[in-house]
């Protein structure tokens, strides 16, 4: 049995590196970027109107002239016009092109239109400038938008839209399959004999998956050593990465490390000094991944959150470091193993995160990770922990 720092080591030596491939823009949310998105011209790529009102030229605001005749409106969309004489103005709406000759814009609400003259009473709030988005201010042709290395979100979306990237270079998602083990498990949509339950750990692991944007294809296997073998021959051909739950502690019916090792996939580790997912086995199998998870819920909750995670956004380039939380009430444990506890998480007034524990009521306390928000990572040779102390914290739902 190993420590979670020795895993930690064999995870990250057995990387895995993302290939390259081009996705449409509709489809780009929640992965990660792979190549720099550049401004393809000046933004804004003129000197943009901020309010609708009146341009006027900066040598009539100097000379104090307060009645301006109005030589055309203008709609935001309209290619630039141009002032013909700095003594009138022009009508002009919120996005259009400032037109030449002209150097500021009145809003109209400090305007008086009569008869096609428009009047300003009080010129001193206004200079050369205002209400004027000038060209370039944001950005140059050729900057620098979004750093290669980024997860894309609805902020990145909008910017590569306005610049033009109807397709974009992202990390390619691993195929990955999801398998479940055990005689005693039927669909959930079923009714359960009394000794059967239902099969929930591929959806909660499907669904963690998706929340990262990873698809997963899920599969039921029998706690029957041929089927295992037969089956399982077959998804490691199809899969890049396969995660397991179920089959690896030490019961006679756990068939599933000596059927990986039957298989060609070489063991990493298995057994953790860890609690939960103390059973915890990694294998590997050329450029393709087994994480063979306990079958306790929160035990493959926690496995994958810890250790599947983390090693994922590595192969995509990302190095995803746990904050620190502080701990919000003492805490004790008696066993020589890392514990990782489920918590609740606020802010304080200062900006501190304080974890609070969630006992619950052992590895298989689904209900308890609804009221949790991660876990805290309280070392080994330790027992107890102390209010105020600071711990890792692995999040599995966004800090509230």
């Amino acid at each position: 049995m190993i420590t979670v720092q020795e895993a930690d080591g064999l995870i990250h030596d057995n990387h895995w590196k993302a290939t390259l491939e081009k996705v449409a823009l509709g489809h780009a949310i929640g992965r990660i970027l792979a190549e720099d998105i550049k401004a393809d011209r000046d933004f804004p790529p003129f000197n943009r109107v901020t309010m609708d009102g009146i341009a006027i030229s900066a040598t009539a605001l100097e000379k104090e002239v307060h009645s301006y005749p109005i030589q055309e409106i203008v709609p935001a969309g309209s290619a630039q016009t141009r002032l013909s004489d700095e003594a009138h103005c022009v009508e002009i709406m919120t996005g259009a092109v400032l037109p030449i000759g002209a150097d500021l814009v009145i809003p109209y609400e400090e305007v008086n239109i009569t008869d096609r003259i428009a009047s300003v009473a009080d010129l001193s709030p206004y200079r050369n400038g205002s209400s004027i988005h000038p060209k370039g201010r944001d950005c140059t042709k050729g900057t620098v938008l979004i750093p290669k290395g980024r997860i894309i979100t609805a902020a990145e979306i909008a910017v590569m839209a306005t610049v033009g990237c109807a397709n974009v270079e992202v990390m390619q998602l691993p195929k990955v399959a999801v398998i479940a083990t055990g005689d005693e498990l039927v669909p959930v949509n079923e009714i359960p004999e009394p000794h059967q339950i239902r099969s929930s750990n591929v959806h909660m692991l499907g669904a963690a998956l998706r929340e990262i944007h990873i698809h997963s294809n899920h599969f039921h296997l029998k706690d029957d050593k041929e089927e295992l073998l037969r089956k399982m021959k077959h998804i490691l051909l199809d899969y890049d990465v396969v995660i397991l739950s179920g089959g690896v502690s030490k019961g006679k019916f756990d068939f599933i490390p000596d059927v990986l090792e039957a298989l060609g996939v070489k063991k990493l580790f298995h057994r953790i000094r860890q609690k939960p997912g103390k059973p915890f086995w990694l294998g590997r199998k050329e450029n393709s991944f087994v994480f063979a998870l306990p079958g306790n819920p929160i035990s493959s909750f926690m496995c994958l959150h810890r250790y599947f995670k983390p090693w994922y956004f590595r192969g995509m380039g990302l190095d995803m470091q746990p904050i620190r939380v502080r701990l919000a009430e003492d805490f004790e444990f008696k066993k020589d193993l890392t514990y990782f506890l489920q918590v609740s998480i606020h802010t304080d007034g200062s900006g501190q995160i304080w974890a609070t524990p969630n006992r619950g009521n052992g590895s298989g306390d689904l209900a308890n990770l609804m009221s949790s928000q991660g876990f805290i990572e309280l070392p080994s040779r330790q027992n107890k922990f102390n209010r105020g102390e600071t711990y890792p914290y692995h999040p599995f739902k966004t800090l509230g």
